[in-house]
């Protein structure tokens, strides 16, 4: 198995030699740095020398029918990267629990299945009705795990900044004056706090407080997904950023330590570190780290929760794929014991190790980053555009006019063109020279209240592309929206004679 490319970046070798010294003091504990040379293949052993079964990768474990928390090389790995690194200050006795999942919905669903009753509209009392919290604009897959047990979609007002607290639609407004005809006052939320989908929004840490106050007020469970927490944007410098970290100790844990590594202290924090009460579930995939088709993450939360976890996943899905389970643990982890031994060193295979995975982590942070700036600058330098207009032949001088319609005086209708422009100029963009997909808002409305003013909207993504590529979509998607709004005639928005099925890869 061959990884190809920039995976490479991660290796230990390009990094200072340094190495943790916290964290959890047992055998089975993982290394920070590897040892050897960096390797462009992943080789998984068909057999393992190493007898110690938190430390053996190989196929022959692997494609067993496993653990039902995670392939234990694996777990073991995460749940010391979450409780030494990613989560170092967590107010738990004895600290979090974490499961493998497949993927971040797998376990939104799980969760979704312990703290919610199926509500059937023609057998059960409307005051029976359960209610999730989300933002006005949301991943409608994660929706859409909780719609076919009839739960209750409550979308909350979002800003620049996140959900809101205050003012008409927000968190306050919708939990002081729910309206029990409706159900019961909702006592799940799924949140993305981190990069939110669609708006890019991040939480600053004083919201959160409230938010959180105001779930303990209502007795509310979090349920907190976090694909996107490494990929946190510093470009608007310091002083931007201490409203969403504040230089305080609560990222230390109990004994006065930071997460070990900078990147990691730099990030805002996550519900779970003000957790006094049990009450957050956190959600990690690989899907943004590694591959999405990895359908690979982990559930984090207090014990007791992580067991329920469990027991549904033995009941259904058990154990994530063995196959995807043991090449992102020899990725990660590398050759352990035994195997380094009895492995030459050209055919070694080290791993990223912890500092490694954080170094990964990182790049894929600045990477993005770069392109995000790219996008961003031409948008900001086009998003004016000169229009020249010309009377029209009807009228030879400006203040000459007539009565075109004999109405009453205060006949009135709302102007309703709007939705149909933006759809039409949705469908315009596709067309060429522009050739770009880009996502409508109504895609990402959690109910049909919020799809009726989603027609705003558009959600333009850059994941999948190369910075070159970034800029020409994004200068398309400038000249695009110029050229549309300069149009005269309606039946030039509905000629089709130059549409082609090839596509920028500028996807939604």
């Amino acid at each position: 198995m061959t990884i190809r490319g920039g995976a490479t970046v991660a290796f230990p070798p390009r990094l200072p030699r340094e190495s943790s010294s916290h964290g959890l003091q047992n055998s089975g504990r993982i290394a920070s740095t590897a040892t050897s040379l960096p390797s462009r293949k992943v080789t998984i052993p068909k057999e393992s020398d190493t007898s110690d079964v938190l430390r053996k990768v190989d196929l022959a474990t692997a494609l067993q029918y496993g653990a039902i928390d995670g392939y234990p090389p694996l777990r073991l790995f995460i749940r010391q990267f979450v409780r030494e690194n990613l989560l170092p200050s967590l107010p738990y006795e004895g600290g979090p629990e974490v499961i493998l999942t497949c993927g971040a919905t797998d376990g939104l669903s799980k969760t979704i299945e312990i703290f919610t009753d199926v509500w059937v509209e023609d057998r059960d009392r409307i005051g029976e009705r359960q209610g999730l919290l989300c933002e006005e604009f949301a991943y409608m897959n994660a929706i859409q795990t909780a719609q076919p047990r009839g739960i209750n979609i409550v979308p909350v007002v979002v800003d620049s900044q996140g959900m809101r607290v205050e003012g008409k639609g927000g968190l306050a407004d919708v939990l002081d004056n729910w309206d029990f005809s409706r159900g019961r006052r909702p006592h799940l939320m799924y949140t993305v706090t981190l990069g939110q989908n669609p708006t890019g929004s991040v939480l600053p840490f004083d919201r959160r407080r409230e938010i959180y106050a105001f779930c303990q007020k209502y007795d509310i469970i979090i349920v907190e997904d976090e694909p996107y927490w490494h990929l946190q944007y510093l470009s608007k410098g310091i002083a931007e950023h201490t409203k969403f970290h504040p230089d305080d100790d609560s990222n230390r844990d109990l004994h006065g330590q930071r997460s070990g590594y900078p990147f990691l202290d730099s990030l805002v924090r996550s519900y779970l570190s003000m957790d006094t009460d049990g009450r957050v579930v956190r959600l990690d995939t690989f899907s943004k780290i590694i591959a999405p088709g990895c359908r690979l993450g982990w559930l984090t939360a207090q014990p007791s929760i992580v067991r329920r976890v469990l027991q549904i996943s033995e009941t259904s899905t058990q154990n994530p794929s063995g196959f995807v389970q043991s090449m992102v643990a020899q990725m990660i982890m590398g050759d352990q014991g035994d195997d380094i031994n009895r492995k030459s060193r050209a055919s070694n295979s080290p791993g990223w190790r912890m500092d490694g995975w954080v170094r990964w982590l990182e790049g894929l942070r600045g990477g993005y980053e770069k392109r995000m700036r790219t996008m961003c600058t031409i948008l900001d330098e086009g998003k004016f555009s000169a229009i020249q207009g010309s009377i029209s032949g009807d009228a030879l001088e400006l203040d000459e006019w007539e009565v075109v319609q004999n109405a009453q005086m205060f006949d009135f209708e709302w102007p309703g063109g709007a939705a149909e422009l933006a759809n039409a100029l949705w469908k315009y963009l596709m067309k060429k020279p522009y050739r770009l997909i880009v996502a409508p808002g109504w895609l990402f409305a959690p109910t049909d209240q919020v799809k009726d003013r989603a027609w705003q909207y558009m959600r333009l993504c850059f994941a999948p592309m190369e910075e070159h590529d970034v800029a020409t979509s994004s200068h398309n998607f400038v000249e695009g929206c110029r050229d549309f709004w300069q149009i005269k005639d309606i039946h030039d928005i509905d000629n089709d004679d130059h549409n082609d099925a090839s596509f920028a890869p500028f996807l939604c």
